[in-house]
């Protein structure tokens, strides 16, 4: 084995970036450019709970096929899909509208996936969000995920489940037992390294517990639950909450993790990229002390 094949085997993962810590009044290429600028090799689409982002489950060939060229025109891919617009049709609604509805999103995700080259659809952990749980609604949500992994595997698609920031699948261990339920080869986790600290768990054990599970990560900072405060999951700058970042590297460097990892984060102000920048170097200074490849 030459020198150079071992430095491709031991190259550093993929570093995504979530669409939404670009501003939305960008446009494609715009965006392209500057995940490009800021080091990222892809972006994670998001399809969310909103008409506008839904509407691109309805993109044409033509629309398709445009922004691959465009994808591959700057080097900048579309390598998952972060689909949570489940948050507002779940299939473990009461409704069997809303579960018809959640079976239409998941079949024009997969084949939208499937046509621009996406390899992983992050699929949001709720049973339910509007309506109240119970055991009903969680066997139709253990229901709605068996028939989706079948629905992924005529296209050869990974569905990656996210660790969330609600109480009902909060957990990497929650996973694995769902995951028996389910038992699909295209069915494994999306932890988020933010919602699980957030809720007291020890991150480092949750990823060793499911680390042939773990195809994609993503890396969020958080102010975690305590007694009458409900902790914090989104709009931090990485570096200003509660991760322990320096063990999760240092874990993964256990791992040998090789997956690729995304930083989510939301631009919310005229201070976006600055707070891209900032996030990646914090992100560097402490992947590199835990030697841990990142960005290199």
């Amino acid at each position: 084995m030459t020198e150079s094949s071992i430095n491709i085997i031991k190259s550093s993962p993929l570093i995504g970036l979530y669409e939404k810590a670009l501003p939305n009044t960008l446009s494609w290429q715009e965006k392209f450019n500057q995940a490009k600028s800021l080091g990222f090799d892809f972006i994670e689409l998001s399809i969310d709970e909103t008409d506008e982002r839904q509407a691109r489950l309805d993109w044409s060939d033509e629309e398709i096929f445009s922004l691959k060229r465009l994808c591959e025109q700057t080097g900048i891919y579309f390598h998952s899909i972060c689909l949570s617009a489940h948050r507002k049709y779940p299939f473990g609604s009461a409704q069997e509208s809303i579960r018809q509805q959640a079976k239409i999103i998941m079949n024009k995700a997969i084949l939208l996936a499937y046509k621009l080259g996406v390899r992983v659809i992050q699929l949001a952990g709720y049973d339910v969000y509007y309506e109240p749980a119970n055991l009903e609604t969680h066997q139709r949500f253990i229901e709605g995920m068996q028939w989706s992994a079948k629905q992924a595997e005529r296209r050869g698609v990974m569905l990656a489940v996210e660790i969330m920031d609600t109480n009902y699948l909060n957990s990497l261990s929650k996973f694995e037992i769902l995951r028996k339920s389910v038992n699909s080869p295209y069915f494994m986790a999306y932890p988020d390294v933010g919602n699980i600290t957030g809720w007291n768990y020890d991150v480092c054990t949750e990823l060793l517990l499911s680390s042939e599970h773990i195809v994609q990560i993503h890396l969020k900072d958080t102010y975690k639950v305590k007694p009458n405060y409900a902790g914090q999951f989104r709009d931090l700058v990485i570096g200003e909450g509660e991760v322990d970042f320096a063990a999760i590297f240092t874990t993964l460097k256990q791992m040998n993790y090789t997956a690729p990892l995304v930083i989510e984060m939301w631009a919310q102000d005229q201070n976006w990229k600055q707070n891209i920048v900032t996030a990646k170097q914090r992100l560097t200074d402490i992947a590199q002390q835990a030697d841990f490849p990142l960005f290199s």
